[in-house]
């Protein structure tokens, strides 16, 4: 028996029925499919039933890994790599329209969540992105300007992804059973052209602004760019705080510093 590892922040997902619904949000029929961080294959099982024309499963617990690989020795469309999903290099994957799934470890699910916004090519090689996160960090995903929850992730994640679907999945789902609610959300990325060349910049801007989220933007944007610069852009207010800001306002930034 392998027990859940705390270390890589395992819950395994259970319930058929939510199980059903994830896979039911994409026509997976036909399609190349990557799942990361698979377990011990609910979600698997599920997706080699809707027959995908491959499907690459990422595993960072070398158990697990080679667990599946024993149970799926005899499926050619099965490729499974023992690796750590972050260092992962989803941009050589040469499969267009790609489809990706990840039930991902709370510890890092924002991480994994930018690195699949910061592809060097634009639009990227996936056409649906269908992650479970915490509660608390999906509220932050989604959020909208003005709200309580706006802020770094929702500027970054709005600017190049579509917030199609989200659902609430219950503790109970799981085993361990974690102590918070989850969230599922499918994404998919915009196609319209896009100012800002390299997303690290808008990152940049983000991070260094909502790092003092109580105070005025003033000091902290003059580290970024000069104040010649800054009066470039009309409708920005020096005198308000981070969260007071318009996504289009940071998009600002990031190209003037381009």
């Amino acid at each position: 028996m392998i027990f859940a590892k705390k270390s890589l922040g395992q819950n395994f997902l259970i319930d058929k029925n939510i199980v059903r619904k994830i896979i039911n949000l994409v026509k997976i029929k036909g399609n190349h499919v990557i799942e990361i961080g698979p377990g011990k294959g609910a979600l698997t099982d599920e997706i080699l039933k809707q027959k995908p024309k491959s499907l690459l499963l990422i595993e960072k617990d070398f158990k697990l890994m080679e667990k599946l690989k024993i149970k799926h020795s005899n499926n050619n469309i099965i490729k499974i790599v023992n690796s750590d999903v972050l260092k992962f290099d989803f941009e050589e994957i040469k499969n267009k329209n790609l489809i990706i799934f990840g039930n991902l470890p709370y510890n890092i699910s924002s991480q994994i969540l930018v690195k699949m916004i910061k592809f060097n090519k634009w639009p990227p090689n996936y056409k649906h992105l269908i992650f479970m996160f915490q509660k608390e960090l999906g509220d932050k995903i989604t959020s909208i300007f003005p709200s309580s929850n706006y802020g770094r992730l929702s500027i970054l994640s709005n600017y190049r992804l579509n917030i199609l679907k989200k659902f609430l999945v219950s503790p109970n789902c799981f085993f361990p059973k974690p102590k918070v609610t989850s969230m599922v959300i499918h994404f998919n990325p915009k196609k319209e052209k896009l100012n800002i060349r390299h997303l690290k910049n808008l990152e940049k801007v983000t991070n260094i602004l909502f790092s003092n989220k109580r105070k005025m933007v003033n000091k902290n944007l003059k580290k970024i760019i000069s104040v010649e610069k800054i009066q470039h852009i009309s409708d920005l207010k020096v005198n308000l705080r981070p969260a007071d800001l318009k996504p289009e306002i940071y998009y600002k930034i990031a190209n003037l510093i381009e």
